[in-house]
């Protein structure tokens, strides 16, 4: 069995608000392993993107984290910040939603590539600099060497994302987190970085967590699909099972509010009914409750046991649901 390159057991965070404490992940689990590719999807609001921060040691301060998160066996949760810090760009990186707030104005983007390479390689500022040059040649910005000195107000949305993948491959993570990598591109630079990630991800054999609330997106670039809800994983499967075969009705509320090529002039899109729940009102058991057309009264009162189905198709990963109902009608 391959080892796994990232391990996460019953995360659950909490953030302090002004009407007390919200629940903002509720026992989340999953695992990956090098070079494999995982989603992350569901509606703003569901944890997709703490997750993340959490992995990466970036969530406010207050909050409060318990379960687990190992990376290459080492426990993430309750590391000293210097530790963090010796992981955080060197062996693990992400890629933010929006380069612009990410990227620092003050600096050059050449600088910003070079930080990482001297903080966690010991290069000098001029081994640092060529390789800086070296990467924004590979992630393909055009006339990288005339960019060197230019700053993130100079470039266009798609290269300042590059510009930020390469700060993110700076020092070959085994984990690379792309948070909504294509926010605010126009679809032909979208399918320029999608298609530049993952041939960067197959080179360097690493991890990739993909984040991103487009499902079109998920099928084509992971091979398996964890949907959100509530802060928890309500339904896992490999990413053709998925499609296939979705088993929670939350899953099946998504993929029918799709716009779908062939309807009708007119035709109303299918939408989930209800709103997603404040985090700080969630019920004691299941979350989408509220909003499910098979829940009955026992439903938001007890928490739904992880299921394990058996896969339809063949696949190396199981395919799991967090609802009793799955399969009533």
């Amino acid at each position: 069995m391959t080892a796994a390159l990232l391990d996460v057991k019953d995360l659950r965070v909490g953030l302090p608000t002004a009407r007390g404490w919200a629940q903002a992940l509720r026992g989340v689990s999953f695992s990956m392993a090098k070079g494999q590719t995982l989603g992350l999807i569901g509606e703003s609001g569901c944890g997709k993107s703490l997750t993340a921060l959490a992995l990466m040691g970036l969530l406010p301060e207050r909050a409060e984290v318990s379960g687990s998160m190992r990376l290459n066996d080492a426990e993430l949760v309750g590391m000293p910040e210097p530790q963090m810090c010796q992981l955080r760009g060197a062996r693990m990186a992400m890629i933010f939603q929006e380069p612009m707030t990410a990227l620092n104005p003050l600096h050059p983007i050449w600088k910003q590539i070079a930080e990482p390479l001297c903080l966690h390689q010991n290069m000098g500022v001029a081994q640092a600099k060529a390789r800086a040059l070296a990467l924004l040649e590979r992630v393909q910005l055009p006339r990288a060497r005339e960019r060197l000195d230019a700053y993130p107000h100079q470039l266009s949305g798609g290269q300042r994302q590059r510009v930020m993948i390469a700060i993110a491959l700076a020092c070959g993570p085994d984990l690379l987190i792309a948070d909504e990598p294509t926010t605010a591109l126009d679809v032909t630079v979208q399918k320029e970085v999608l298609a530049l990630i993952q041939q960067l991800v197959r080179e360097e054999g690493m991890g990739l967590l993909l984040i991103s609330h487009d499902l079109g997106l998920m099928q084509d670039q992971v091979e398996r699909v964890l949907v959100m809800y509530g802060g928890a994983v309500v339904e896992s499967a490999s990413t053709p099972e998925l499609f296939a075969h979705r088993a929670h009705p939350y899953t099946q509320g998504l993929f029918a509010a799709r716009p779908r090529l062939g309807l009708s002039r007119g035709t109303r899109l299918t939408t989930i009914a209800g709103r997603v729940p404040d985090l700080v009102d969630l019920p004691q058991g299941c979350s989408f409750a509220d909003r499910c057309p098979k829940a009955v009264g026992d439903c938001p009162k007890a928490s739904p046991d992880v299921l394990r189905l058996a896969p339809a198709l063949p696949s190396a990963f199981e395919h799991q649901v967090r609802c009793p109902r799955w399969s009533q009608p």
